[in-house]
């Protein structure tokens, strides 16, 4: 169908967090830093550690050290295990599934051979007098240096390498399924990284932001515990990040304003730590860094005491947008309850749980959810395995429950209710963070991007799906389950859910002057789901006020504890708040 979209909003793709007006505590360009190592030589530093991420160009930074004047270049790839001794010891991990695998419970450096490490930390006492540049993921295991420096990039540009040939960093597998290197970063690299990076936290001397390698950026130690604990303490924004999908959509392109090439972009990332990034300012210079970092810098601060000593330092709460217009319906799927999440993937702390607030929708918009009256479920596995088998067509609607929605109707989806979003529907997503546990049960006979066939999960879903949640269940517990705790003239606030199953609660406010919004010892993520701007404030003057725009996420640290939204045109403003129970 046709969707004439408003003219384009005022969300900012973009969004900065000034720290400062100091432009010199930003060195920027390589050349800059090149220039920055000769000084620290010439200052009588000796032992120089370049710890990397996995996925940073480390040949280029290596191109970059080699025209100093150093006596020694050790790289610590040279010391990994052998890939076939790799395998072996992760085979657990990674498993034969496309998609999934299993949590590493190891640590990095049982990926480097002991003899060779002996070897080198031999070599390294006999040139103890001599300039020695150590280089690579796990750098800092090697050797105490005088100066240490963290290369970091993000989440998103690690997937994007891989779509353009980039190899694990465990394996030299440039040619594999982007869905197998990302398998093998989800479920390992990123985990051993992380837990390295986080032990490393107060040895680093420079970070670096190493996500354009043709133009490194580095602040110093100081600048970079300044830069989160700002943001630990205040409403701040992630940068979005967009992609491409098989289901559509136009919307985002429409009403958001994403350039791009791409003929449509069916997600958008704005509120998921451990995918987006944190864009910093010093004096009009600007850096950029995992959002992660926060989390595991001052998760205190960040996800307060209660949420904090029950899920540690992960950040619970998801925010995305899925966009179906002009589009298809998303894949029929289920999410693993939490028992199945823990024992058969290595997920300790929640499960999948979900939910659909609808953002945009037409008059044909639906969602797929729950299970028709007396379905016989044997049935209906039989017939989702001969639709995989490309047998038959799979009639949704003879087992599924279609209900149409519009709208500002919010969807409750607690882990083990079959559901999916039908087309031309705009929803942002409001979930527990571990995102990828999607056990996709029928795919309207879709290919991927990739040419394959997109891979289905029967047999995990059919061990997930809580066959009691039929119409009558579904009616009574996931939908319009609004509730309205306060009314008056100016101001309605409603708890919208979730499910008693689940561990978020959302209330929604709709004001034309302010709201008062208070915490209780946990972290918030706030979205304005109808109107064109508005104002968060401190109660006490403490930070300055942000600017939010419609369909913008923010995240309002636990530290906040109080806050205001404020209709800056007097306009009728709707804002979504998520918090942990």
């Amino acid at each position: 169908m046709t969707y004439h979209y408003p003219s384009k909003n005022n969300f900012d793709l973009r969004p900065c967090i000034v720290v400062n007006d100091k432009k010199e505590d930003v060195i920027v360009g390589n050349s800059n830093l090149a220039e920055l190592i000769k000084n620290q030589i010439k200052q009588g530093n000796r032992i120089f550690v370049y710890d990397l991420y996995p996925g940073v160009d480390k040949e280029s930074l290596i191109s970059l050290l080699r025209v100093l004047n150093h006596k020694l270049l050790i790289d610590t790839d040279t010391c990994k295990r052998s890939e076939d001794e790799l395998y072996r010891m992760f085979d657990q991990n990674i498993t034969d599934d496309r998609v999934f695998g299993y949590m590493v419970n190891s640590r990095l450096e049982t990926c480097f051979d002991e003899n060779k490490v002996a070897q080198v930390k031999s070599l390294l006492e006999q040139s103890k007098n001599e300039v020695i540049f150590i280089i690579g993921v796990g750098a800092s295991l090697f050797a105490k240096a005088d100066v240490h420096y963290y290369f970091d990039v993000t989440r998103w540009e690690i997937q994007l390498r891989f779509r353009k040939g980039s190899p694990n960093w465990l394996f030299n597998n440039p040619d594999a399924p982007v869905l197998t290197k990302y398998k093998i970063g989800f479920f390992i690299e990123w985990r051993l990284a992380d837990t390295h990076k986080e032990e490393n936290f107060a040895s680093v001397d420079y970070w670096v932001d190493a996500n354009i390698s043709s133009e490194l950026k580095a602040i110093d130690k100081k600048s970079f515990y300044a830069a989160f604990e700002k943001i630990s303490k205040e409403p701040f924004r992630m940068e979005p990040y967009f992609d491409k999908s098989v289901w559509g959509g136009q919307w985002m392109k429409n009403m958001l304003g994403v350039d791009g090439d791409e003929e449509n972009y069916g997600w958008s990332f704005d509120g998921v730590p451990e995918e987006n990034c944190v864009r910093f300012s010093f004096g009009g210079n600007t850096i950029v860094f995992p959002a992660l970092n926060l989390v595991k810098l001052f998760p205190r601060e960040l996800l307060g005491d209660k949420v904090y000593n029950a899920y540690g330092a992960d950040f619970p709460i998801r925010f995305d947008m899925l966009d179906t217009f002009e589009g298809g319906n998303l894949s029929l799927q289920v999410h693993p309850t939490r028992d199945y999440i823990k024992n058969t993937f290595g997920l300790k702390n929640y499960t999948q749980d979900e939910s659909y607030y609808i953002l945009d929708a037409t008059e044909n918009s639906c969602v797929y959810i729950g299970l028709k009256e007396g379905i016989d479920k044997e049935a209906m596995i039989a017939d989702l395995e001969a639709a995989n088998r490309g047998e038959i067509m799979f009639d949704a609607e003879k087992y599924v429950n279609k209900i149409p929605v519009k709208k500002h109707d919010h969807v409750l989806i607690p882990a083990g209710t079959v559901h999916c979003s039908g087309k031309d529907t705009h929803v942002l997503e409001i979930s527990v963070t571990p995102y990828i546990f999607t056990f996709k049960l029928w795919d309207w006979g879709k290919i991927g991007l990739d040419g394959l066939p997109r891979p289905v999960h029967i047999n995990h879903g059919k061990k997930n799906i809580k066959w009691e949640r039929d119409t009558n269940w579904v009616l009574d517990n996931l939908i319009h389950q609004e509730k309205v705790l306060h009314k008056d003239e100016h101001c309605l606030i409603e708890r919208t859910g979730l499910h008693e199953y689940e561990m978020i609660d959302t209330l929604r406010y709709t004001f034309d002057e302010n709201a008062e919004i208070t915490l209780n010892d946990s972290v918030a993520v706030i979205n304005l789901v109808e109107g064109t701007e508005a104002f968060i404030k401190s109660v006490d003057g403490s930070w300055e006020p942000k600017t939010m725009h419609y369909c913008e996420t923010f995240v309002i640290p636990a530290h906040v504890k109080k806050f205001i939204v404020e209709s800056p045109k007097k306009e009728t403003l709707r804002v979504i708040v998520a918090t942990i129970r």
